[in-house]
């Protein structure tokens, strides 16, 4: 499902010309119409792909992993005025999905631990508060706090900090995905190894069948070879549509994993 048809940028008043607005494909962005239920951004480290998913993110107010809002994220102030330059076509507004940058995984698995640590503690303070009173008045005192552990438990198992950061992101993704949502994610395979991110495919095409659409930013050449994936890369200041073999991502990888003492003598 295609619910996000296209962005364009609207003119940008020349108040407005510091960080985000000079990164060259900002500049030169005008129109990306989005034709497959999964898009990739793909492009060296400072040319705007992230910048633009943040951005999009901000204008859709998506709900976030992490905890910050986009609506109030420090990190994010420059990228909102970007937003509101953002003209959005849907096929169908979806208020669905989630907005996921790979640093905000760490920060909600820690909360998550975090708010186990806080249950267990109200659980014993009611053993202390509740000493001498009967067992189903201490059951009320502990049944709100019992819930809330029990629902982090059916979500998240033994807690995303128990497993490994790969498993740990997975099941964070998964658990929190619903069908028929608009998906952005940036760089999502920064905690994957390469079978987990063959995993990660799996669950996105998992998702695909349940109305789901997908903007990525990444380098993995992995992750790239998703079957029928659009693909805009950044590069030279300006996005282009572009085919998976064309790749600089694919065809360096693929040249080094040929040849690596062709690349090596040269460290």
């Amino acid at each position: 499902m295609i619910h996000l048809r296209s962005i364009q940028k609207k003119e940008i008043r020349e108040v407005d010309s510091g960080f985000p607005f000079n990164v060259p494909v900002i500049r030169a962005l005008n129109e990306i119409e989005f034709r497959n239920p999964v898009t990739f951004f793909v492009g060296e480290n400072g040319s705007g792909k992230s910048t633009l998913i943040e951005a999009i993110a901000c204008a859709i107010g998506s709900v976030t992993v992490g905890s910050q809002s986009v609506n109030t994220d420090p990190s994010l102030a420059q990228i909102r005025k970007l937003a509101q330059y953002l003209r959005l076509t849907w096929t169908k507004r979806t208020h669905k999905g989630f907005f996921l940058r790979a640093e905000d995984f760490f920060g909600y698995a820690k909360q998550i631990a975090q708010t186990r640590q806080e249950l267990e503690a109200e659980l014993q303070n009611v053993d202390r508060d509740y000493k001498g009173r009967s067992q189903l008045a201490k059951d009320l005192a502990k049944m709100p706090y019992r819930n809330e552990a029990g629902a982090l438990q059916r979500r998240y198992g033994d807690g995303l900090d128990a497993r490994s950061h790969g498993e740990g992101f997975l099941a964070l993704f998964q658990s929190r995905f619903v069908p028929g949502g608009l998906y952005l994610l940036d760089e999502p395979e920064a905690p994957l190894s390469p079978v987990r991110q063959l995993a990660f495919l799996s669950a996105l095409k998992q998702m695909l069948t349940e109305d789901s659409q997908f903007i990525i930013a990444t380098h993995s050449p992995i992750i790239l070879a998703f079957p029928e994936a659009q693909i805009f890369s950044f590069s030279d200041g300006k996005i282009c549509k572009v085919a998976y073999d064309e790749l600089e991502h694919v065809t360096l990888t693929k040249a080094f994993l040929d040849n690596p003492e062709a690349y090596l003598r040269y460290l």
